[in-house]
């Protein structure tokens, strides 16, 4: 009775386990699907420019508007902890460091996450339960090449733009806290600005947005084609998506923060 009391929890800690691994690998398959039929003909570029307009431009106003009020809240919070310092001057550059190297494209990620893929998910799950995705089948047209692609090539080239204007909106946001409310003088906060960023920077955050662009687009394609039936399926693909994406995003970001500024 005790050594069975004692492996039931061990034995479940093992299915779990085994099931994260099992996750794993279907994900690395699926992805690994996805980039042999990237450069396979044919080409839908019609699909393409469509997603490109979806994932990018219309995602602009959510990701501006977070930006812009990010900074200006990181402005203010470094003025007031750098007063007890006696520190204030350091706002110009730690607004600049911090946006472009973290919470520009760390939120960009997020609000990606949180409007592309919940939005790919339920798209291409919907069209599982209603039987499109077997009728694209029936026409000898592959789902993957069709569906997936044409969305994950638009997020990788459309998310590191979209993190790009988040960095210029939010020290934008941070320079008008700056001159406006802390009594900063504005050459002099430009100045301090542009000369604290280094191209690694910007390297950086735009590697950043490719790579959350993939995680948000794969996600929500890959919870969206393997959803169960009915409107419960679509919720349940809907929400894991997210939840895997975020996460994935996070990890992620720590991943390459170690690679990039690792000392």
């Amino acid at each position: 009775m005790i050594l069975r009391a004692m492996a039931s929890p061990l034995a479940a800690l093992g299915r779990a386990v085994m099931g994260f691994m099992a996750s794993i690998g279907r994900v690395s398959i699926f992805a690994s699907q996805v980039a042999g039929h990237t450069f396979r003909q044919p080409f839908y570029f019609k699909e393409l420019l469509q997603s490109l307009m979806n994932i990018g431009y219309l995602s602009l106003p959510v990701v501006g508007l977070t930006a812009f009020f990010t900074g200006g809240a990181l402005a203010l919070q470094i003025y007031a902890g750098g007063a007890r310092f006696s520190a204030e001057a350091v706002v110009p550059q730690i607004v600049a460091i911090g946006m472009v190297r973290e919470l520009g494209p760390v939120l960009v990620g997020l609000m990606i996450a949180a409007r592309v893929t919940s939005s790919i998910a339920a798209e291409i799950a919907t069209m599982r339960v209603t039987e499109q995705i077997d009728a694209l089948v029936t026409l000898s047209t592959h789902p993957i090449k069709y569906l997936v692609v044409p969305r994950v090539v638009a997020a990788l080239f459309t998310v590191p733009l979209l993190v790009a204007v988040g960095d210029i909106i939010g020290i934008l946001g941070g320079y008008l806290i700056g001159t406006g409310s802390l009594g900063f003088n504005s050459a002099a906060y430009l100045h301090n600005t542009v000369n604290f960023l280094e191209p690694l920077d910007i390297i950086s955050s735009l590697v950043k947005g490719a790579a959350f662009g993939v995680i948000s687009a794969l996600m929500g394609c890959y919870y969206g084609m393997n959803s169960g039936r009915g409107a419960q399926g679509v919720g349940r693909a809907t929400k894991g998506a997210v939840e895997a994406a975020a996460v994935l995003i996070l990890a992620a970001n720590f991943l390459l923060t170690s690679v990039f500024f690792t000392i």
